[in-house]
């Protein structure tokens, strides 16, 4: 390693060095202003029931990474503001059954920088003060 680092020092100049860190910065900066699609798993609440959904979400490049990295927190949304019905089949009985539009558009409203344009997987939860 040793020997590595002397070559370094003797054939790279540190100007060189600390101007290439800088481009690659400026150039990963620029590219994080196109708009990009990708999946992210959103975290939800309905009325103390937790579950999580996977998201196909569209925006700008910055925004969707302080998502993917920063965002942890769980989106509260209250069943009256969901469209749903109860589950009749068998084994299921009593479930809730939701929307996948309107829990597509009660994500929306607080996920209001990205566009969110499709969801999947919207399971069937149980609320027994529902029924």
């Amino acid at each position: 390693m040793k020997k590595f680092a002397d070559w370094l020092r003797r054939y790279v100049s540190p100007v060189f060095l600390a101007l290439f860190v800088a481009a690659l910065v400026l150039w990963y900066i620029a590219k994080l202003n196109y708009t990009y699609s990708t999946r992210h798993d959103v975290k939800v609440e309905v009325d103390g029931v937790p579950f999580e959904v996977t998201c196909v979400v569209q925006g700008i490049g910055t925004n969707l990474f302080g998502y993917k990295v920063y965002m942890d927190k769980t989106l509260r949304i209250p069943l009256s503001d969901l469209l749903y019905s109860i589950s009749e089949e068998e084994g299921h009985e009593g479930k809730i059954l939701i929307d996948s539009k309107s829990l597509l558009s009660a994500i929306a409203v607080q996920l209001s920088d990205i566009k969110v344009v499709s969801i999947a997987g919207v399971p069937e939860i149980d609320m027994p003060e529902v029924r």
